[in-house]
Order: C-alpha cells, then structure tokens, then sequence
C-alpha cells in the first residue's frame, strides 16, 4: 500500500493561496534541514502563468511538477455512474463504481510516483486527485482548502447528504471516497484553527498560519514576494500610489459571488461605504473576471494573480483597513483593521440558502 517511499515531502496544490502555503512550510522547515520537498501543481481549475518557473528558480523545492488533473465530465464512461438512480442503494453501489473509475482516469497524468513519498499533501482533497490516491490506496495528508474554510462550507457532509454516517463508513473502508479526513488512506486534516471549523473529522490536527508566519525571516519574506508577485516594483507602486493622496489606504478584496450584475452591486455599495476617506484599492479574486476598473473609474485596481497574503511580506506596506465578505483574512499581516462584513451582509444581496450551507445541514 505504501511503496517504497524512498523521497520525502511532496505538495499539491490546486491555487495560488496553496502554493503560497506549501512554500511558508518549506522555507520554516529549511531552517532546521537541507532536505527540500517537491511540488506538483495542478492545472485543472487554475492557470499558475510564470509561478512554476519562478519556483524552480528560487530552488525552494527540489522539483516543480504540473499535473493535467481531470475532472470528472471528461470522461463519459465516469459520469455514467454520476446519476440519482432515485434509490440510495443504487446511488452508493455505483458511486464504488464511479470512486474507483475517477481516480484510475487520473493514472496517466500523474508525472511522479507518489506512493514513493514519506509524506504527501494535498490541498483540496476533494478534487479528482484524492480520488486517485484512493484507488491507488497512497497515504497522505489532507490540509485545508482556505484559510478556516469549514467555518462557511462544511464540504465533506455538503457532498454527502443523506445517509451520512453509512457514506462515512463506507469511506473508511475505502469503497467510496469522502475528503477532508474521512478517507482511508488520509493520515490527518490539518487546518489553521480548530475552532474556526463547523464539524471535524476525529483525525483533525492544527498548525496555526500566524506562528508558521512569525518563524519567517527577512530573507523569507523577500523570497515569497520573488516567487508570487511577477513584477514587485510595479505592483508596489500601484499599492502605495504616488504620493498625493493624503487618505488612509482600505482594501477590498473581491469574491467570485453572485452573478455578474449583482457582484457589481455589492462591491459598488461597499465602495461607496469607504469612497470619501479613504483611498479604495480593489484586488479582484482570480476566478472574479468583473472589470473593476472600466466599472468603478478612479479606483486603484490591481489585477495581477497573487494569493493576497503575499502583500504582507512587502516590506513597508500598509493599508488601514482590509474588507472582505467571507473570504477569511486572520493572517491579513499587513492590514492594521480587518473589517469581515460576513453572511448577514450577503444576505442582502443573494438567497442565504445559496450560502448557508452549513446552517441548512442542521436543519
């Protein structure tokens, strides 16, 4: 079941915010060792542009691997057993089915043995890579897909309605796959703080982001802005502006919300919230493709695709005040207040139902 496992770490990483992660963990971890992990970057929902050869650059890992993940509708064979059958026997005897098939679909594309590794990681254990790693019966490590993202999406029990702790079971036994801690081969979920979470698995484990911050150095610091920001110098000058406006910097961090229409609505109000004293900058979201700056003239826009976090290991930048809707910004370092506007807020814009997922779970 475990191979050989002759290497030693590998992370997969599914976004720009868990690439960011797997690279704070490595740089705190070579302060005590020359040992250097390999990286595996999946392509399926997100293009990462320049950052896999800036990572191999910066020699952080020992490999950078890109993965041509496959989803699910690729394959007509797999989504034939992706359909209610309108009886829960049915549904879970061809999910076995459709478990085993997903994660064979995934064998030719993987680019390194992964059953050679001490430890893997993989972040958002939900995609179609944790479904390989069940078929192939590989340990690893689950972390977290956001920061604190099981404080407003439960996802192993949102995609498993009804008949939970058969489906629990039936995971533990490998016939079927849950993520976030609840498969067989998954040693642990590690999350930012286990509090912050709405229900855990019992294989939970917590490494705080802040104290993994604290531990960087300088040196650190200058490396992640190399890794993650193309142009640091550009995108420095466009955060700090040019001088002449005297108003305390806020920053709204966009979310791929609502539709179109809405999403304008929404921000355009949260805008005009801070408009008169302070000098608003958006950072749109990657998958948010709004044209906030054709939408809201005379705003500070910065489009390039970064994890936000990043802006924090800029040496002398600063903004007053940092808001988001539900996006969770606990290790938002370089803002002096964080405002989180939250669900109520949205409410006002989309059905909760939408959401409140969690909340409905309870009901």
């Amino acid at each position: 079941m475990m191979g050989k496992r002759d290497n030693g770490r590998i992370y997969i990483c599914h976004t720009f915010y868990h690439a960011y992660i797997a690279v704070v963990k490595e740089l705190v971890k070579r302060h005590d060792s020359d040992a250097k992990a390999d990286i595996m970057l999946s392509t399926m929902s997100n293009d990462f542009g320049k950052l896999p050869k800036r990572l191999e650059k910066t020699g952080v890992f020992g490999r950078v691997f890109m993965f041509d993940e496959k989803e699910d509708v690729t394959s007509e064979e797999v989504m034939s057993y992706h359909r209610d059958r309108g009886n829960i026997l049915l549904n879970l005897l061809q999910r076995i089915k459709y478990t085993r098939l997903l994660g064979k679909l995934q064998e030719p594309h993987i680019p390194t043995d992964l059953s050679a590794y001490k430890d893997v990681y993989v972040f958002c254990d939900s995609d179609p890579i944790g479904y390989y790693l069940n078929y192939k019966k590989i340990l690893y490590h689950a972390v977290e897909d956001g920061l604190n993202s099981g404080k407003l999406d439960d996802q192993a029990r949102n995609a498993n309605r009804g008949a939970w702790p058969l489906k629990r079971a039936m995971a533990a036994l490998g016939l079927i796959f849950i993520e976030s801690g609840y498969s067989r081969y998954c040693i642990d979920y590690e999350v930012n703080d286990i509090s912050a979470n709405h229900s855990l698995p019992p294989n939970v484990v917590e490494e705080p982001r802040a104290e993994l911050n604290d531990k960087l150095t300088p040196e650190d610091h200058e490396i992640l802005t190399g890794i993650f920001l193309e142009d640091p110098e550009r995108i420095k000058a466009e955060l700090l502006g040019d001088g002449t406006d005297p108003r305390p910097n806020v920053m709204i961090l966009t979310e791929p919300l609502c539709e179109d229409d809405v999403r304008k609505k929404l921000f355009g109000d949260i805008i005009d919230m801070y408009k008169d004293d302070y000098r608003v900058i958006i950072k749109p979201h990657p998958r948010d493709l709004l044209d906030y700056g054709k939408a809201f003239p005379g705003i500070a826009v910065i489009r390039d695709k970064f994890p936000m976090e990043v802006l924090g290991d800029i040496e002398g930048f600063k903004v007053d005040k940092v808001i988001s809707v539900i996006t969770q910004m606990e290790n938002t370092y370089f803002a002096k207040e964080i405002v989180y506007l939250g669900l109520d807020f949205l409410d006002k814009y989309e059905d909760p139902s939408i959401h409140r997922k969690t909340e409905n779970l309870d009901k």
